[in-house]
């Protein structure tokens, strides 16, 4: 397998890895919204501890997948 070869199939995993991270994200951030006041507060605090984390981690993957697309121009 070549080395674009090898970064196609790592971008598209990246794209996998984004999807459901963003996907999680949306689902936690409305499941807040609509649960906050009726919810138990140390289930709502872990919910947006959760939230920032999962963001962070969206954050992390969108830069990796960039960094990748540069190295499959330079090929």
């Amino acid at each position: 397998m070549s080395k674009a070869d090898r970064l196609k199939e790592e971008i598209g995993w990246l794209k996998v890895v984004f999807a459901v991270c963003v996907a999680l994200d949306a689902s936690l951030v409305a499941w807040l919204a609509q649960n906050y006041a009726t919810a138990n507060l140390l289930l709502v605090v872990t919910g947006c501890v959760a939230s920032v984390l999962i963001a962070l981690l969206i954050v992390l993957v969108n830069r990796r997948a960039y960094r990748r697309l540069e190295e499959l121009e330079d090929t």
